[in-house]
């Protein structure tokens, strides 16, 4: 019998929040870690380099719809409290701002696992609140602590419908690079040797 995926909590509620909290009033920012540097899937007038401190970004998210299934589930970005993230922010004409949570929400939230939030993001012009996608260690899709054959193994197997976890990883390393930063636990992971690589 198929496994399906089931959703955490109801996301509709998560949304109607963080529009009340967004306000509609001025610009909305947007803070990617993971594929939405390299995929961010909406128009924005702006992107500026920045970092947020007490979160870090970890390959710690079981995905069952996105880079694995029910039966295979893979591994994609969260962000965990503790440390500091370097990442992108994107700023959305406030006229587009609501359907672009929305779309997000569609991409993001289908199975609410993120906890939304707005974190202050630092960047060169100064700090940006900006809504983020963070993840709790109580959410039944945080993996805890996984074992280098753990990797090994979803790196050769998981695939779901953008396509493989260790593509997804490193696509992110390959963006990270690009903007000078350095992730030195991803980077490991990524020369875990494993099937496919």
């Amino acid at each position: 019998m198929s496994l399906t995926a089931v959703p955490v909590r109801d996301p509709a509620p998560m949304l109607e929040t963080a529009l009340q909290e967004w306000g509609g009033k001025d610009d909305l920012w947007v803070f990617g870690y993971g594929s939405l540097i390299w995929r961010p899937d909406f128009d924005f007038v702006e992107r500026r380099d920045a970092k947020v401190f007490g979160w870090h970004r970890a390959l710690k998210m079981w995905s069952r719809v996105n880079r694995g299934t029910p039966e295979c589930p893979g591994l994609v970005f969260g962000m965990l409290s503790g440390g500091s993230c370097r990442g992108v922010i994107f700023r959305v004409e406030r006229s587009r701002g609501e359907d672009v949570m929305r779309a997000l929400w569609l991409r993001e939230m289908t199975l609410g696992v993120y906890d939304p939030r707005w974190l202050e993001c630092h960047t060169s012009e100064g700090p940006v609140k900006s809504l983020a996608f963070t993840l709790s260690r109580k959410s039944p899709s945080h993996t805890g602590l996984l074992c280098d054959d753990e990797y090994r193994r979803i790196f050769s197997e998981a695939s779901g419908k953008f396509g493989t976890t260790f593509d997804y990883a490193r696509a992110t390393h390959e963006q990270l690079l690009q903007m000078g930063i350095e992730d030195r636990a991803l980077a490991r992971l990524l020369s875990l040797p494993h099937k496919g690589s």
